[in-house]
């Protein structure tokens, strides 16, 4: 088990750069993937990106690539999102997820392959 705490959101210029991380308390962190979520008012919530749990791989939704970038450091139990070049469209609030990890192929994209799930932290970004 593990619980997840969202951190770093807030209000950023178009253009500008935010790092949000993803902290938990508990040493399980490490036996999980980490996945980045974000849900606008009205809208569905969206696969942003994830990470392996020990980082061996990473996946990106095709909108974020090359702007966002995901990491995690399991000493300090912390997955982080850094995301620049940001736009109005990333406004959102962004979700962090835990996945059991398996010697599978993981679905990382799909939200209901995942376990925990943090309360999530808002961003919004100002035109």
């Amino acid at each position: 088990q593990v619980q997840l705490v969202e951190s770093g959101g807030g209000l950023v210029q178009a253009g500008g750069s935010l790092t949000l991380s993803c902290t938990a308390a508990e040493r399980t962190f490490s036996n999980y993937n980490i996945g980045w979520f974000r849900q606008a008012p009205g809208k569905e919530r969206e696969f942003v990106a994830a990470i392996a749990w020990d980082a061996f791989w990473t996946n990106y939704d095709n909108s974020e690539k090359g702007r966002f970038a995901i990491s995690r450091d399991n000493t300090r139990r912390t997955a982080n999102l850094q995301m620049n070049g940001l736009n109005p469209e990333d406004t959102a609030i962004y979700i962090c997820g835990a996945q059991t990890a398996t010697y599978g192929e993981p679905d990382s994209t799909e939200q209901l392959k995942y376990n925990y799930w943090g309360q999530g932290t808002q961003v919004t970004v100002s035109s």
